[in-house]
């Protein structure tokens, strides 16, 4: 594995808008504008993959979710909320703070951290699933990265990407 699949370059720039995450209205808008769609598609992946009701208040309670490049936690809010036990990670600590600051402030219990994907590998780290939405097209090395990805996911478990 590489010693890192950062890109100096896109971290800084997501650090430089980091408080804007949670606008609806600001550069974060297109996100804002498709999250409802991508969380139903995640929702219903992870439930056909599991064997999980969908339309159960909490679909995903049960499920250990790993969502890497979480931004400001745009999908990690909504994942907990449906149950799901959530660690998210970014490779910027201005990100994280932003997601920790507003997951709080929504009483959420998620565990951000300041990490990247080859780190938790390293730990021994696997989830039930892993989430790379939209972050792919900003790592250094994309082979490493998915490696590191692949190596985070339990046997019969789901990536989403």
């Amino acid at each position: 594995m590489a010693s890192t699949t950062v890109n100096p370059e896109e971290v800084a720039w997501f650090t430089a808008i980091a408080d804007e995450w949670w606008d609806p209205n600001g550069k974060f808008r297109p996100l804002h504008k498709f999250n409802p769609t991508r969380l139903t598609f995640i929702r219903e992946r992870l439930c056909d993959h599991f064997g999980l009701d969908a339309s159960a208040d909490q679909p995903l309670k049960g499920l250990r979710l790993l969502d890497i490049g979480c931004g400001g936690g745009l999908i990690s809010e909504p994942l907990c909320r449906m149950g799901a036990e959530m660690t998210s990670i970014d490779a910027g600590d201005k990100n994280i703070k932003t997601a920790m600051v507003h997951g709080e402030a929504g009483g959420l219990d998620i565990n951000y951290r300041c990490v990247f994907p080859e780190d938790l590998a390293k730990e021994g780290q696997q989830f039930d699933a892993v989430l790379n939405m939209e972050v792919i097209e900003h790592v250094a090395d994309i082979d490493a990265f998915l490696e590191a990805s692949c190596t985070l996911v339990k046997p019969g478990g789901a990536m989403i990407g």
